[in-house]
């Protein structure tokens, strides 16, 4: 990689196409590696069970779904003409499609499963141009919803982390465990304030290197197995037969592909958000061409349907790193994990707890971000506040009670089972009803909700602290007592235009 001069990357206009060199990518895209390898593994792990196959099979899928993330990774991140955003958005198998596909598994085994998600995703590349073109649907009161959603939603992750992951084992939610993921949290804290910016953009990777350590000591940390199996294995296409493609089995994954597509597009438009970078509905169209296109190779390689990992959109955030060569140089290392059962065995002796402990952090930063979204949201006069509550009401619900559906067509439940699509779909239908169907007339108060979000700032007060008793404002403009206006200069003293929009009003 050629190093690129904040002077030249600020000249381009586009933060994420800064270069940082081959040793610092590599490092920091270790970091995006650790953050989502649990849940890039998870569901191989889930779907082979299912299935019913072996140990060394299950232990195949794992591997085939790091490689065919890297892949989808280093497609999306760094791109080519028509396919990848070209943002730091790291892929991989999408959890939409589990419950789905386990389903589907056990009525035609895993070839079933790789036809519908070929099928599916073919059908779903044929559509994206419809999703490109809905850019203007995600105003900042749908995206910082999205966002803080996200967060939300990857809370209990974290939590089944920081408690052990594992619910039949004796040891989950112990206070060890919790313990352990308390002191990985308080590492990343210690470190995220030290003065040396490459300590302090580093603090996920070193505090999850520090936590391992001291999980080892403490016995709670297990690296026997590592040398067990193959040192180098490529994944072999089509290794479970060749696939199968039945109509139901088709039709189940395109509603599967139908909430990715809503959840890339929602993950596009925040870690555009986050990198401060402009993303129009070309970029939105060429990032779900890299997702369909990834989606529909990935079971020739045994892989499973893709998506962005919104967790590694938190790592941005709180990195400040937003190079997407970053992001590219971490495919490549999912791309060698995925030859390299070795090193996949490593990362995965880490302890659960100790991703717990630094999952907190990074997914609590997506959550803020989505508040900082929010924050420059317009909530006067208008129904947004009704569409944040709503939305976020709604992608609560599938997180406070995951068998909410439960008694719902199968359909529903592929829907809204996740809080982000829940939200997602919410807030799009909410603004597309209330600030683009039927607009409220300007100066109007549509409901209570927004008569109540009516605020002054302190700053804008302090101007007033400045009039003198028997000073007015008429027609927009201040007067003394006597009716001669009083002159506005900025702060350096140039006298500006100005019209106050209120009714006339005393003060003083």
């Amino acid at each position: 990689m050629v190093k690129r001069t904040q002077a030249e990357t600020a000249a381009s206009g586009r933060p994420e196409d800064e270069r940082l060199g081959i040793g610092k990518s590599f490092t920091y895209g270790i970091q995006h590696v650790l953050t989502m390898y649990g849940g890039i593994i998870a569901p191989p792990l889930i779907i082979g069970g299912a299935a019913g196959v072996s140990t060394a099979e299950i232990g195949l899928l794992v591997a085939s779904c790091l490689f065919i993330g890297g892949l989808a990774t280093i497609l999306q991140s760094f791109g080519i003409p028509f396919f990848g955003s070209r943002l730091p958005l790291v892929q991989g198998t999408s959890f939409a499609g589990v419950a789905t596909m386990t389903a589907i598994v056990a009525d035609g085994g895993l070839p079933a499963v790789f036809g519908s998600v070929i099928a599916s995703a073919a059908l779903g590349l044929l559509i994206t141009p419809v999703f490109s073109r809905l850019v203007k649907y995600f105003p900042p009161v749908v995206t910082g919803t999205v966002i803080t959603v996200i967060g939300l939603s990857l809370m209990p992750v974290a939590a089944q982390w920081a408690m052990g992951n594992n619910t039949r084992s004796p040891e989950f939610g112990s206070v060890s465990n919790v313990g352990l993921a308390a002191m990985t949290l308080a590492i990343v804290l210690l470190l995220s304030k030290v003065a040396v910016p490459a300590i302090s953009r580093l603090s996920i990777l070193l505090s999850i290197v520090v936590g391992t350590v001291l999980a080892a000591v403490l016995g709670k940390a297990d690296f026997s197995q590592v040398w067990d199996g193959p040192i180098f294995a490529v994944p072999t296409p089509f290794a479970f037969g060749m696939p199968t493609f039945d109509v139901a089995a088709i039709v189940s994954m395109f509603i599967v592909v139908l909430v990715t597509l809503t959840e890339t597009t929602a993950d596009i438009l925040a870690v555009g958000e986050i990198v401060d970078t402009r993303v129009g509905k070309r970029r939105i169209g060429d990032g779900l061409r890299a997702d369909m296109a990834s989606s529909a190779i990935a079971p020739v390689f045994n892989g499973f349907m893709q998506s962005a990992f919104a967790q590694n959109v938190g790592l941005v955030a709180i990195t400040g790193i937003r190079s997407r060569f970053v992001v590219t140089a971490g495919g490549v290392i999912l791309l060698i994990l995925g030859m390299l059962p070795v090193l996949g065995r490593v990362v995965a002796a880490i302890p659960y707890p100790v991703l717990g402990g630094a999952g907190l952090v990074l997914f609590g930063t997506v959550a803020a971000s989505g508040i900082k979204t929010l924050s420059k949201v317009d909530y006067n006069g208008n129904m947004n506040l009704v569409i944040v509550a709503a939305s976020v009401g709604m992608g609560m619900i599938p997180i406070a009670a995951p068998e909410f559906y439960h008694h719902f067509p199968a359909w529903v439940g592929t829907i809204f089972h996740s809080g982000i699509s829940s939200a997602a779909l919410t807030a799009v239908v909410l603004n597309l009803l209330f600030n683009h169907l039927k607009p409220a007339k300007a100066g109007s108060d549509p409901s209570v909700f927004a008569t109540a979000t009516r605020v002054i700032d302190y700053s804008d007060l302090k101007a007033f602290s400045r009039l003198e008793n028997g000073d007015k404002i008429v027609d927009g403009k201040i007067v003394d007592a006597d009716g001669k206006p009083v002159e506005v200069r900025d702060e350096e003293g140039r006298p500006v235009s100005y019209r106050i929009g209120s009714e006339p009003d005393a003060h003083g």
